[in-house]
């Protein structure tokens, strides 16, 4: 496993895929600095730990989605472009340990881009002097709530990244789950459940609550319900796509 995890590490080291996530990431974190440096103008309530971190995840129900799906997209062309199914097929690492291995490299580099925003958070708040502490429990359930939803998407979007060829249909969906994560927050909540893109925002430790004339930030931890329909659909989904690609004819 750890053999098949380095060399998809080499293999993407001429795809200059940590220079487009971290491009990626520095216009997403230019963004939310620029949007919270004209909210902070405006309002002095707003020069808060809170508005920064749900600012940050709901601007994650954008980025990310299309940021895991070019990630994935990149790892896994490879296969179908070099045909190396058959060339692993017939040496002792199995389509499985390939599968796990893309899993967890692009986990990682997900994770590396959601420790630049917890980074990009404490730097922000300490440029802007914020009046309370540096909210550590805060940004663990941030990262840990926004690790999840990321291996979620991860995992549907490797399994038809690898499934399919053509790599644009995957893509697309990370363009579709990109807009669905963005106004997830318009629908029932009900139906919010059913948007996978929308656990951006639902496993964040703040929302935002509306009142009649205006609203406040609350914070809590991670919702039971929606922490457990992720962990269980990534499983499920990961488990699935696994097998299908591993029986899947080359």
């Amino acid at each position: 496993m750890m053999k098949a995890l380095f060399l998809e590490y080499y293999k993407i080291r001429r795809r200059k895929v940590w220079a487009m996530l971290t491009l990626f990431l520095a216009a997403e974190l230019g963004w939310a600095a620029m949007s919270m440096s004209i909210s902070i103008s405006r309002s002095a309530d707003n020069a808060t730990w809170e508005a920064l971190i749900f600012s940050l995840s709901s601007m994650n129900g954008l980025f990310l989605p299309i940021l895991s799906a070019i990630v994935v997209s990149r790892i896994c062309d490879m296969e179908h472009k070099g045909d190396t199914w058959k060339m692993l097929m017939t040496t002792s690492v199995g389509r499985q340990t390939v599968y796990a291995a893309k899993f967890v490299c692009a986990g990682s580099l997900i994770l590396y881009g959601i420790l630049a925003q917890v980074v990009f958070i404490a730097g922000f708040g300490m440029f802007h002097r914020l009046a309370e502490p540096l909210p550590a429990g805060l940004l663990l359930q941030f990262t840990a709530g926004t690790l999840i939803a990321s291996l979620l998407i991860i995992a549907m979007q490797q399994w038809i990244s690898l499934a399919v060829k053509n790599q644009a249909f995957a893509l697309c969906l990370g363009m579709l789950g990109g807009f669905l994560g963005t106004t997830a927050s318009l629908f029932p909540a009900a139906v919010r459940q059913l948007v996978v893109w929308s656990y951006y925002l639902d496993l964040s430790p703040v929302t935002y609550v509306y009142k009649a004339s205006s609203g406040t930030y609350a914070t809590g931890s991670m919702p039971l319900i929606q922490l457990s329909a992720a962990l269980i659909l990534t499983l499920v989904l990961y488990v699935a796509g696994n097998t299908h690609v591993s029986k899947q004819s080359v």
